[in-house]
């Protein structure tokens, strides 16, 4: 009993430990500037993309892990470039049509292999699903006209406090399954907790970030609440395709990219239309 209690105590440690480095570099870079917004992220996109390919490699199937992460960096690049006004023309953008037609070229050529359209198509699920909403961030970020770091730093803020609300909540109160056929461990009273917590970090975050009106943080907040948990049972029923329990180990306490971000890449479709149409009216 002890044993598990101090393992426990242990994979919380690290968990903390993890979250709080995280979240501070996560802050400095996206606050120093755009470019820091930049490499930081685009860093996310590769490790998160790569991590994906990896882990349905393991269930025998071959996407085009290089080609598509490079097709990924493209994408990613071309929407900061595209929102931050450094490329006026939009033209840019068909490069990724024929380089996206590659794929095909390249499969055809390979020999030996016996579901080469199964390999193809997770090679576009790793940019569609991972590639392409990490890249919208940009476009979130310049919403407003210029670069606003307190848009995505009040993003992170209010889905790391959905995550951490739903996960405390959900230890020492959850009883109620949410979705038991794809994810067991999560609760109803996690999810309220996370939904909670996250309506505080939106209202705080209104009362230093002037950027977004207290509203539009609010409605960012629903956002993240209902998409980040759709986005984390999404993870959790790939996942449970696979066969494994986490995507990876390379954030101590929280496993893979995939299992930390899985929620923001459902959310950020959505904060992003919002965000626009806000904008436009």
């Amino acid at each position: 009993m002890t044993s598990t209690s101090n393992n426990k105590f242990a994979d919380l440690a690290k968990r903390l430990v993890t979250g709080i480095l995280g979240a501070a570099f996560t802050i400095f870079v996206v606050a120093y500037d755009q470019w820091g917004f930049f490499g930081a992220f685009l860093f996310l996109a590769v490790m998160t993309q790569l991590e994906f390919y990896k882990l349905i490699q393991a269930n025998g199937i071959i996407p085009l892990k290089t080609y598509g992460t490079l097709m990924g960096v493209l994408i990613f690049t071309l929407f900061f470039l595209g929102s931050s006004g450094h490329i006026y023309d939009t033209d840019w953008f068909y490069i990724i049509l024929p380089l996206t037609s590659g794929v095909y070229f390249i499969k055809l050529y390979k020999k030996d292999e016996k579901k080469p359209f199964t390999n193809i198509a997770f090679t576009f699920l790793g940019i569609f699903y991972v590639a392409l909403p990490i890249s919208l961030l940009s476009v979130a970020a310049f919403s407003m006209g210029h670069y606003s770091y307190q848009i995505i730093i009040g993003l992170f803020l209010i889905l790391w406090a959905s995550d951490t609300g739903a996960y405390f909540a959900g230890i020492q109160f959850g009883k109620r399954k949410l979705f038991e056929r794809v994810s067991p461990k999560k609760s109803w009273e996690g999810s309220v907790g996370g939904a909670i917590l996250s309506m505080v970090f939106a209202l705080g975050v209104s009362y230093y970030f002037h950027d977004l009106e207290r509203w539009q943080w609010i409605v960012i907040s629903l956002i993240i609440i209902v998409c980040g948990t759709y986005g984390d049972l999404i993870e959790s029923l790939f996942k449970r395709s696979m066969q494994i329990k986490d995507s990876g180990r390379k954030l101590p306490g929280h496993g893979g990219f995939l299992d930390r971000f899985d929620g923001l890449l459902l959310s950020v479709p959505f904060i992003v239309i919002f965000l626009k149409f806000c904008m436009k009216y």
